[in-house]
């Protein structure tokens, strides 16, 4: 038997992800839920890889980030402790401390619908966590490589942490895709973004008189707090945007690999 290398991170709230999940790689396996996830790695192959670690909690960090843009709700995540465990059940632990952020909002309200024979054809729940599986599975895969969608979860993680600029960061993601994309034209084209889409998150973000938007020093008139439902707005506007600028990564990168079999 090898000696197996057990990281373990901590992260809030603990409920984040809502159901249990289990990644099984090549060279670790990893398990999350309750707050906590652990990868479990052959010491040969992680000794072998110094930079493991830390790509490991860059994954982490991924799959948080995609379940933030689902949530609204900020996150903290603590650097990874390591454990070697040996055949004979000794173990060595290793600590590293990292400063935490946290910011808590309110938990989605659920429901079931039920047809007219008692059975359920809509539960709110399991259909949240079937889509944050999803998405959380393609954040991690193309965060590293892809810079504008590294720039899109920058700029929501700064609108949840950052409340009172929180339009002036949403409007980035307008910003980053219409440079990924040449102008608005081709980026409504390409995402399916429409027009009116387009227009009302730069009505809120630009125009509107609000102390969370950009050109707060061109309002002549009396700034006024954004109202919930604006924002609520606001931000559904960003995710559609990114949601759909996944997709378009994910199609792109699956097209190449068929054209390239």
């Amino acid at each position: 038997m090898s000696i197996i290398v057990v990281l373990e991170w901590k992260f809030s709230p603990p409920n984040y992800f809502e159901a249990p999940i289990k990644i099984a790689r090549d060279d670790y396996t990893l398990t999350i839920a309750d707050g906590k996830a652990e990868a479990r790695i052959d010491s040969a192959i992680y000794d072998a890889n110094p930079t493991m670690r830390q790509s490991l909690h860059d994954a982490m960090n991924d799959r948080l980030l995609g379940v933030q843009l689902l949530s609204h709700r900020s996150y903290e995540l603590a650097r990874s402790t390591m454990t070697r465990v040996h055949p004979d059940g000794r173990k060595d632990v290793f600590l590293e401390v990292e400063p935490a952020r946290i910011v808590m909002t309110a938990h989605p309200v659920d429901f079931h619908v039920r047809d007219r024979n008692g059975n359920i054809v809509v539960d709110s729940k399991r259909d949240r966590i079937e889509k944050k599986r999803s998405l959380v599975d393609l954040v991690s895969i193309y965060r590293a490589s892809d810079g504008t969608l590294a720039s899109l979860l920058r700029s929501y993680d700064a609108a949840v942490r950052d409340p009172n600029n929180e339009l002036v960061h949403l409007y980035e993601i307008r910003e980053a895709l219409s440079v990924k994309f040449g102008g608005e034209e081709a980026l409504r084209s390409t995402l399916s973004i429409s027009s009116s889409q387009w227009s009302r998150i730069g009505e809120l973000c630009n125009n509107a008189p609000l102390r969370q938007g950009r050109h707060r020093g061109k309002t002549s008139g009396v700034l006024r707090d954004a109202t919930e439902s604006e924002l609520t707005e606001a931000r559904g506007i960003a995710r559609t945007m990114t949601e759909a600028y996944l997709r378009y990564l994910d199609t792109s990168m699956r097209k190449v690999v068929d054209d390239d079999r």
